[in-house]
């Protein structure tokens, strides 16, 4: 499960930027930084599904809006390229003082051009990755291709993209000419990932050849079958997240190997700081998690303690089926237990000694599969009841407490 984390920082412009920071609940592998499309927000369905996605898969992604767009403050028409570039550097610094410093730079669009020129700031990114990128910003220029020259003459003009009105001035134009992004993607130094759908309507394919061929070993090409520029598809931005985390594993540190481990017939259970029930289990050399839904203040990371209790009873069921019938030679090809428990009113429980409050009930059903007698199916519902965790639940169970004392205070 993942934690999305509200962040804001101080933009190259000296507004507030607006971000969020999409990771694991527990420990974050590698970090990343996403930008977005021109005019676009990090909560574009591209940005917002591929960070989170990522999460998924044991990274922290930060994803913000860029001055003057989304939930960010500053004035859009004040800003250029060259503002972008410095919003992203200063994303970068965001991340290194409060996680890690970036490993992996991710650009949509414009913010894919953006990255290739911010890359060189970021030493500590060892991969770069570019989705329907430009090959140079001034393909911007195409988007409001009929405004140019008002916007030469008159030194701004308002024109509208994708249903929305900007203000776009002379000197963001000019600046976008500023930019040799070939040249930087030629002295990237770090890997290269470009994804691209063959039938972009919004930057043609041929940007991603000319990216493509400008950088050097070690890069990589996926082509965007039957996707469009915003990847408005969740199939289609799940994809794009899929291939990152494993084409970047190449270039990440390697996992550390979990050292923590209990003796045997020994668990630990300890917080772990994410929200506000969420624990991690460690059983032996297995680490597991636990939690609470939702509705009761949890964030639903891992199964609940009777959810445990629930798959202790179910596992125990299917083991102790499973050396019965191979014991007995039996042809048992598979079995499976499903657990449901819940509280009760004492008085619905025909059998319980227990005459008042509530009490505990699991109901189990069991799934036996292969070519067995009717006389094999009844044997082996009753050996059910003989497993070792049901007789424990029937059984009575002490349960000691211990508390080690705190070490005295320093000093």
């Amino acid at each position: 499960m993942i934690q999305t984390t509200r962040l804001r920082f101080t933009g190259s412009k000296g507004a507030s930027l607006d971000a969020r920071y999409d990771h694991p609940v527990g420990p974050v592998r590698a970090t990343a930084l996403f930008a977005h499309c021109f005019t676009c927000s990090k909560d574009l369905a591209a940005a917002s599904r591929v960070s989170r996605a990522l999460a998924h898969r044991g990274l922290g992604v930060l994803r913000f809006d860029f001055t003057g767009l989304g939930h960010s403050e500053g004035e859009f028409e004040n800003t250029s390229f060259s503002s972008n570039i410095e919003d992203l550097v200063l994303a970068a610094d965001q991340l290194r003082r409060d996680v890690q410093a970036p490993s992996i730079l991710i650009g949509h669009s414009l913010g894919g051009a953006a990255v290739l020129a911010a890359a060189e700031r970021v030493p500590e990114a060892t991969a770069v990755v570019t989705i329907g990128a430009p090959a140079n910003p001034r393909h911007l220029k195409s988007l409001f291709a009929d405004s140019l020259d008002r916007i030469e003459g008159e030194g701004e003009a308002a024109v509208e993209l994708a249903g929305r009105k900007f203000t776009i001035r002379r000197e963001m134009v000019e600046d976008l000419d500023r930019h040799p992004v070939a040249e930087r993607t030629a002295k990237l130094r770090k890997a290269l990932l470009v994804f691209h759908a063959p039938f972009d309507e919004i930057v043609g394919i041929d940007n991603a050849s000319e990216i493509f061929q400008a950088a050097r070993h070690p890069k990589s090409f996926v082509s965007l079958d039957g996707a469009d520029h915003l990847l408005t598809r969740r199939a289609d931005s799940d994809y794009v997240a899929d291939v990152i985390a494993g084409w970047a594993s190449r270039y990440l540190p390697e996992v550390p190997a979990d050292e923590r481990k209990t003796e045997p017939g020994t668990v630990l259970v300890t917080e772990t700081g994410y929200g506000r029930y969420a624990n991690d289990v460690v059983a032996g050399p297995h680490v597991l998690r636990a939690d609470e839904p939702r509705s009761v203040g949890g964030d639903d990371t891992g199964p609940t303690p009777y959810g445990y209790l629930s798959a202790a009873l179910g596992a125990c069921t299917t083991m102790t089926l499973r050396m019965y019938a191979d014991r007995k030679e039996w042809p048992l090809e598979r079995v499976s237990v499903s657990v449901k428990h819940e509280k009760i009113h004492a008085s619905d429980c025909e059998h319980c000694e227990t005459e008042s409050g509530r009490i505990d009930r699991f109901d189990r059903t069991l799934r036996i599969e292969g070519p067995l007698s009717d006389e094999q199916r009844r044997r082996l519902a009753e050996i059910a009841d003989r497993c070792p965790v049901h007789r424990t639940l029937h059984a009575e169970v002490e349960v000691r407490t211990h508390v080690e004392s705190s070490p005295p205070p320093e000093g």
